[in-house]
């Protein structure tokens, strides 16, 4: 089975291309001449996920799942959310928006937070959700060199590293885009 994953992040093809049982073939955007810009005007991750999904499905005839992922911190009403990517305003810059984060969470004790993904799956007609959530907290400064995005200061419930500091193994086991992409790959071992 081929299927395209709508997304440009390489960081992101290769954790989920680790994930995937090898009767399933994953096609980058590059890989089918897509070099469109989908903007994510959604308000939600799974509204964002559905339309980047739906362009490469109506433009270019493909099944394909795309994903949105966002940090929900607690005592920030669930900031950065649907904007995690370009919390700290464009162009969009890992370490500057984790700079903005901590600078908001400074005089904050709750710094209890939960990763979410939303993948949309297009395939024969059909649009399937796929949600994944990891639990955790915002760390008071960085801790590890692996990883991207917020996972240097992110650690997740019952460990005692943050993301960026656990192998690719160990993070797609208990990540947000872990849990959703299994469950994506469980509903297409029985499609």
């Amino acid at each position: 089975m081929k299927l395209v994953f709508a997304t440009n992040n390489f960081n992101k093809l290769k954790e989920v291309q680790e994930m995937l049982s090898n009767s399933i073939e994953i096609l980058s955007l590059k890989d089918i001449n897509c070099f469109d810009d989908v903007d994510e005007t959604e308000t939600t991750l799974e509204g964002n996920s559905k339309l980047k999904a739906n362009h490469i499905t109506k433009k270019f005839g493909y099944n394909c799942f795309a994903d949105d992922s966002g940090l929900e911190v607690e005592s920030l009403d669930g900031k950065p959310g649907v904007y995690s990517a370009r919390f700290a305003g464009e162009p969009t810059n890992a370490e500057n928006n984790m700079q903005k984060l901590l600078s908001e969470l400074k005089d904050k004790e709750n710094r209890k937070a939960q990763f979410r993904t939303a993948v949309c799956l297009n395939i024969d007609d059909k649009q399937y959700i796929f949600e994944g959530i990891c639990k955790g907290e915002i760390l008071q400064e960085k801790q590890g060199e692996k990883g991207f995005g917020y996972d240097p200061i992110f650690k997740p419930e019952g460990y005692n590293i943050s993301f960026a500091e656990m192998t690719p193994e160990e993070k797609n086991k208990i990540s947000h885009r872990g849990i959703a992409i299994q469950k994506l790959v469980d509903f297409l071992k029985s499609y």
